[in-house]
């Protein structure tokens, strides 16, 4: 989190890192503004085109959460020197440049060092009007929570690599990795949203105490309401429950309190790590029904979770 570092003065800088906000704002005139961001990480599937898919979605999410538009990007490549055939890393870039090229952003460059786990990713710089910024610490008591995709993917890439995931399966949490937050950052900025972030690795819940803790309100979550991808709640079951997952666990579980009602499996999907996951809006109760009409008239997959309150003990509660 690094909120232990010093503040920065540059009043330029309108979102630093002591927000924990998904990414940086840096004004450049009264209006515009960069977004920058920078995000990386191991395989999660076995095809390379599709990993360079995914870790684009990823890298860009965090843009799309901000309210901003993507615009150029430099690639992150870990790969090893010897004994990996050089055409899985073109695959790898060609699946990332795919999705770069379907949200208009350029790739103009990268950097690569040798590693003998295959590393990949983005720095994504975005464009955003100052006015118009999300930040994730600016939800307002009353609100609406409402959240996008299904929750699950972590679990399903963990019982990916023990061999223990259908293909139906895995290629439900593929579609929904491959796909990127940016028609439901465009649809969402007709609306009164007060705040956003994007749910990844973190999970929901830790996400959400981010957005919480920094707004000073708490929020409570209706747990049915929430969405799981296909066969992930049997992963959980079945105990292929990432190390994420449990850190996220151990990190944030004290600020959270569970009815006797919600399931063990529910819980920990609540927990799980997701990459290129959806968006958690905080939106004005008045936009509400219409942001989630709008969202699932595009074919987007969206539900109302729950609801901002003031401050209060404990910081998240789901039922």
């Amino acid at each position: 989190m690094l909120r232990s570092l010093p503040r920065q003065s540059d009043p330029h800088v309108l979102i630093g890192f002591d927000t924990a906000d998904d990414a940086g704002v840096y004004q450049l005139a009264p209006d515009l503004a960069l977004v920058q961001t920078v995000d990386f990480f191991t395989p999660i599937v076995d095809d390379p085109y599709t990993f360079g898919q995914v870790a684009a979605t990823n890298a860009l999410g965090d843009v799309y959460a901000m309210g901003g538009r993507p615009i150029s990007a430099l690639s992150i490549v870990g790969f090893p020197n010897t004994g990996r055939d050089v055409d899985v890393l073109e695959r790898i870039l060609q699946g990332g440049l795919a999705k770069m090229q379907e949200a208009g952003c350029a790739v103009i460059g990268g950097h690569s060092i040798g590693d003998d786990e295959i590393k990949f990713g983005y720095a994504v710089t975005g464009l955003v009007h100052p006015a118009r910024v999300w930040a994730n610490a600016t939800a307002r008591a009353g609100d609406r929570l409402i959240l996008t995709k299904r929750l699950g993917t972590g679990v399903i890439s963990t019982a990916l690599k023990e061999g223990m995931a259908s293909a139906p399966v895995v290629a439900a949490a593929t579609e929904s990795m491959t796909t990127l937050n940016r028609r439901t950052s465009e649809i969402a900025q007709g609306f009164e949203i007060h705040a956003a972030t994007d749910i990844t690795g973190f999970g929901l819940l830790a996400h959400a105490r981010e957005m919480a803790m920094g707004s000073g309100v708490s929020l409570r979550i209706d747990s049915s309401r929430i969405e799981f991808l296909p066969g992930a709640l049997d992963c959980a079951r079945q105990g292929f429950l990432p190390g994420g997952l449990k850190r996220n666990l151990e990190f944030i579980g004290g600020c959270v309190e569970f009815g006797d009602a919600v399931p063990e499996d529910v819980r920990n999907l609540l927990f799980d790590p997701q990459t290129a996951g959806g968006l958690l809006f905080s939106v004005g109760p008045g936009d509400a029904s219409g942001l989630l009409a709008a969202l699932t008239g595009a074919e987007i997959r969206a539900a109302e979770i729950g609801e901002v309150v003031a401050k209060t003990h404990p910081v998240i509660r789901v039922r």
